[in-house]
């Protein structure tokens, strides 16, 4: 199955300018995510990888990421500055390709601590499951991660999103605001470590089909309230496979990756403590290492 994972990376973020560029531990996070993008092309068939980014703006007419993958061989494009998530980038990419491919992956640019296992396994998911549209990650929070989820939205109500599951796996809502709400918790946390909770990591493997789709249609309404895309495909009966992951030991901190400076030195900490992402998959058989139950 013709697989392409594109890597949208912005280089004029507000929050965060230049962002994909700045240095993790003597690496650009690009340059780590471009690294995620290789084990996964060399993991499976049929699968190549390229970064996309926005042209230059007219002010400053700079954009450092192009010289830089163009220096370093890594595949570029550049797309319109008016693209306006990194899925709509990701389209603006495949959309013109003349041997279009059935699966699409976005990764995002700034997320260097990616599991490599994550993209793979929602690959497979597709070749699985011919009725789901997308396929995305979540994982199962115990319940000190969930007190901690709970205490980050007293200052930051809209960090962090839950998703809801099918019996068959399938996602049936996601939701900025803590779902499912629990009754009887003290009860529950006596039963076991794991809470009922699931966080959506924001990872995506696309049909083709489904990609074109979400590019053509209008913005949700529930989509517009929560300010979540994924809610575009549920809103309009568009099916989306869960699929859960299990971070390497330490790495379950990055789920959301790097927006800010200070993210930055957070992820520089845990990579010193839990040693580089990739040396996990070293000599050794990961798929029997990481369980997928939940």
């Amino acid at each position: 199955m013709k697989t392409t994972i594109v890597i949208p990376a912005r280089y004029d973020s507000k929050r965060f300018p230049g962002k994909p560029l700045a240095v993790l531990n003597g690496k650009t996070i690009l340059e780590r995510v471009w690294e995620i993008a290789s084990f996964v092309c060399q993991s499976i068939p049929d699968c190549s990888a390229i970064v996309a980014t926005e042209e230059p703006s007219d002010e400053t007419h700079e954009n450092d990421i192009i010289p830089f993958c163009k220096k370093n061989s890594i595949p570029v494009v550049i797309t319109s500055r008016k693209c306006r998530s990194g899925s709509d980038r990701v389209w603006s990419f495949v959309s013109n390709l003349e041997n279009r491919p059935e699966v699409v992956v976005n990764l995002q640019g700034d997320v260097p601590t990616c599991p490599p296992h994550f993209v793979i396994q929602l690959i497979e998911a597709l070749k699985t499951d011919p009725t789901a549209a997308v396929a995305t990650i979540c994982t199962r929070l115990n319940w000190d991660a969930l007190d901690a989820l709970r205490e980050s939205k007293k200052e930051n109500p809209f960090s962090g999103t839950t998703v809801i599951a099918s019996t068959q796996n399938d996602a049936i809502w996601f939701s900025k605001s803590i779902v499912p709400a629990i009754r009887n918790e003290e009860e529950l946390r006596k039963e076991s470590n794991l809470s009922p909770v699931l966080r959506h990591v924001g990872l995506y493997a696309y049909r083709f089909d489904a990609l074109q789709f979400f590019a053509a249609s209008d913005v949700g309404k529930y989509e517009r309230l929560e300010q979540l895309e994924q809610l575009r495909f549920l809103e309009n009966g568009k099916k989306i496979r869960l699929v859960y992951g299990q971070y390497p030991p330490g790495y379950e901190q990055t789920i959301s990756g790097v927006d800010t400076p200070e993210d930055l030195e957070s992820v520089s900490k845990i990579v010193n403590e839990c040693g580089e992402l990739l040396d996990f998959y070293a000599n050794r058989d990961w798929r029997k290492v990481l369980s997928y139950d939940c």
